[in-house]
């Protein structure tokens, strides 16, 4: 097993640097890379590395998921709201509508069996979606109108809701009474406790983490152990109550972003050097699941069928955004942001093949053909439609991110040591600020204007007890594009 991960490393690797390098997502050649060295083709990953895959692949969704709770904010929430409920909804339904039009007849299966087939297919892919949003929101992309948070929560809530649908139509196919209003009455219900069950933790452990001076490693490790027991308590009770754990696993980071801006953005950049290696697991072991043998017994019809499918989804989420203040252009990134298939199909494709449905080989050759097909169209259009459409704003907030990212700058709770003193400082406080730079002016109509940039203001203090709390020396500096010298100084101390 150990040489498996060596090559979805190594070649996970190659395969992103060469998608970047002709300006397509990395996560498209990584993909290609997990096609090409899993077991339906080169087969170079261990079988016993496929057997553990489904549970790689969850924990590195569960990483990608925190790092979405911590940028949902209050406010932002608030303002999408409305959309994100009916996108998790409403273009999925749509989206089964179309394939039951047609599958019967390109397809020759029944009508319930295009049910099943297209309660497969409808679902998004968070996998692939997730990663891309949050680039938009740590670049500001799309801020002001928080586009990247309302299809964050869409997709979201959306797979929640398809795979209620599925259990239904599979229920019914199988003869067994399926009370179907009870069915429909569990997607609210995961939905809230999925909510609940993440806020509970996600409070006690921002009082954990005031209580005690965790160094930023420890709290990032006690958050993603808290996150994976969320998706084993969901595995472990769905036979006696629903619960949507990704839902959870986000709202985790939303109360510790709620409560302690400093110590969420702390873990968060914590994470976000943790998904390097979990991006690698997730996408590669995704696509080392595609057999593109199945995929390819689907031929023309199965092709045809999913693009009446997408057609369906997008008349779907255009719909779902009507009434908003999204423009044209907009909605259109939107709409094909909710293309991407990945997850979902690689995870029950192959569930009514082994419960017995007669067209179970068509089912999964339609599901694993989606994900070849819109994976990579859906992961290149939301790259290159959103760094065109999404607005971003001169002061967008986002800038301090970009700053304190180029700078690499500590946290409020870090540690530091001084290179010139050889001294240990901790950080007490930040400010954020716009600063007029007077040597870089702008003539406007005649009249010259300073440029405002962002700043960043740090307080540090010098830890000394030996004469009670609170004693000690304190120093500030400000750090912007004019005055960047941080590393030349101080170094971050990731001690535990």
């Amino acid at each position: 097993m150990a040489i498996s991960v060596a090559f979805i490393i190594l070649f996970g690797l190659l395969g992103d640097y060469l998608f970047r390098r002709m300006k397509l997502p990395g996560l498209v050649g990584m993909l290609l890379v997990g096609i090409l060295i899993g077991p339906y083709v080169l087969n170079l990953i261990s079988p016993g590395m496929m057997t553990v895959s489904g549970d790689f692949r969850k924990i590195a969704l569960i990483v990608i998921l925190l790092r979405a709770g911590f940028e949902l904010r209050r406010d932002t929430l608030n303002q999408v709201g409305r959309a994100a409920l009916t996108m998790s909804a409403v273009p999925a339904i749509f989206e089964i509508a179309g394939i039951v039009l047609v599958a019967p007849r390109l397809l020759g299966i029944t009508y319930l069996e295009a049910a099943i087939l297209g309660s497969i297919l409808g679902a998004v892919s968070p996998a692939v979606v997730v990663p891309l949003m949050i680039d938009f929101m740590d670049r500001g992309r799309g801020a002001k109108k928080g586009i990247p948070t309302l299809i964050l929560g869409a997709s979201s809530v959306d797979d929640v809701f398809v795979i209620v649908l599925f259990t239904i139509f599979l229920g019914m196919y199988g003869g067994g009474e399926v009370n179907i209003w009870m069915k429909i009455a569990e997607i609210p219900v995961s939905i809230v406790l999925g909510i609940i069950v993440g806020l509970i933790p996600g409070y006690f452990l921002y009082r954990l983490y005031m209580k005690y001076d965790w160094r930023p490693p420890k709290r990032t490790i006690v958050v993603m152990g808290v996150a994976i027991f969320l998706t084993w308590l969901e595995s472990s009770l769905k036979d006696i109550v629903p619960i949507a754990s990704l839902l959870g696993v986000m709202a985790i980071g939303f109360v510790i972003l709620e409560k302690s801006e400093a110590v969420a953005h702390i873990i968060s950049q914590k994470l976000k050097k943790l998904w390097v290696f979990a991006e690698l697991l997730l996408f590669v072991l995704v696509g080392a699941q595609v057999n593109i043998h199945v995929a390819w017994k689907a031929g023309l019809a199965g092709t045809l069928v999913i693009a009446v499918g997408l057609l369906f989804r997008s008349v779907g989420t255009y719909i779902s955004l009507m009434g908003t203040d999204l423009n044209r252009k907009e909605k259109l990134f939107c709409v094909v942001a909710y293309i991407p298939k990945a997850t979902v199909q690689a995870a029950i494709g192959a569930v009514p093949l082994a419960a017995g449905v007669a067209s179970g080989e068509v089912i999964l050759a339609l599901a694993v053909l989606s994900i070849l097909i819109t994976a990579p169209i859906g992961a290149i259009g939301i790259m290159i439609l959103g760094n065109r459409i999404l607005d971003r704003g001169e002061q967008s907030s986002y800038r301090f991110k970009e700053l304190r990212e180029s700078l690499a700058l500590p946290r409020v709770g870090e540690r530091v040591r001084s290179k010139q003193f050889d001294t240990i400082w901790k950080v007490i406080e930040e400010q954020e600020t716009w600063i007029q730079v007077p040597e870089k002016r702008i003539k406007e109509k005649g009249k010259e204007t300073a440029q405002l940039i962002p700043a960043i203001l740090l307080r540090y203090w010098k830890e000394d007890t030996s004469n009670g709390l609170g004693t000690g020396k304190t120093i500030s500096f400000r750090y912007s594009q004019t005055d960047p010298y941080f590393d030349r100084y101080w170094e971050i101390l990731y001690d535990w």
